[in-house]
Order: structure tokens, then C-alpha cells, then sequence
């Protein structure tokens, strides 16, 4: 499972997550480590789009969560990725900075998180997409041993 923060203009238009460069570029993220967008489930803290294309509020993204929290219920998912700061520091409940929640096991509701680099900020920091990668690698590697 994908969790992302909240849906961006093109996400709104088109009624889908993570579309645009940005998705391309999760899409191809994916693809990198042996899976296709069908494969995983992807979903948004919050579910409209703050006034602005603004960071959400905490009580914004309050709102919204018994709505996640029945998503995370239904897939029942081996991990959950959390996708950029906000989507990290809103499902751990902390305002450590993504550097810090970079390559740890986390959890939520007894799911192994790990926090990776939103695709956004992968196309203006071009530098980080080797940080991306190795995220990426890690959050297999939990799957792996979570499953045997």
C-alpha cells in the first residue's frame, strides 16, 4: 500500500492518484523493483485537495482518517509506503523530519511503514533519486522477511 498526502490538481481532473510526472515517475519506481501500479493499492491521507495545492492541516487530515484507517483494514497490506513528509509525519503522529524517518522500520497498526521520497521532490532534487532506490530496495527487503 501507497500512501500519499493528499490529491494535486491533475489527481483531482483526472480522479486517480499520483497521476501527472510525478506519477509517471512512481509508476516507473515501481516498475524498477518489479511491480506495476495494478499490483499495489495507492491512496492519499487526505481525500480532496486543499485550497491552493497547500500543505494539509492536521485537522484536515484527522477528518479524513477513519476513511484510511477502514482502507488499511480492507487491503490488509504486507507494508505501507509512506510517500513524502507529509504523508510520513501524518501516519507515524510525529514531525520528525523525513531525513530522520528515512531507512527505519515504522508502524501503523501493526504494519511495517517505511517513508520514501515523494516522486515530486524526486524531479526537482534529481541528486536524491539514489536515496529514492535505496528506500525502495529496503522496503523489499521488509516484505521479504515479513513473509518468511
Amino acid at each position: 500500500m501507497l500512501v500519499g498526502e493528499a490529491p494535486g490538481q491533475h489527481e483531482d481532473e483526472q480522479g486517480l492518484p499520483f497521476v501527472g510526472k510525478a506519477g509517471l515517475l512512481l509508476t516507473e519506481m515501481l516498475r524498477a523493483i518489479g511491480l506495476t501500479r495494478e499490483e499495489v493499492f495507492i491512496t492519499n491521507i487526505l481525500k480532496c485537495r486543499p485550497p491552493n495545492n497547500r500543505d494539509p492541516h492536521a485537522d484536515e487530515a484527522e477528518s479524513c482518517n477513519d476513511y484510511l484507517q477502514r482502507q488499511v483494514k480492507l487491503i490488509q497490506p504486507k507494508i505501507i509506503l509512506a510517500i513524502g513528509r507529509i504523508a510520513a509525519q501524518t501516519l507515524l503522529r510525529t514531525d520528525e523530519p523525513l531525513s530522520r524517518l528515512r531507512g527505519k522500520v515504522h508502524t501503523f497498526n501493526n504494519i511495517p511503514v517505511v517513508v520514501v521520497y515523494h516522486p515530486a521532490y524526486l524531479l526537482r532534487s534529481l541528486l536524491e533519486k539514489r536515496k529514492a532506490w535505496q528506500d525502495l530496495t529496503y522496503a523489499m527487503q521488509i516484505i521479504k522477511n515479513y513473509e518468511g
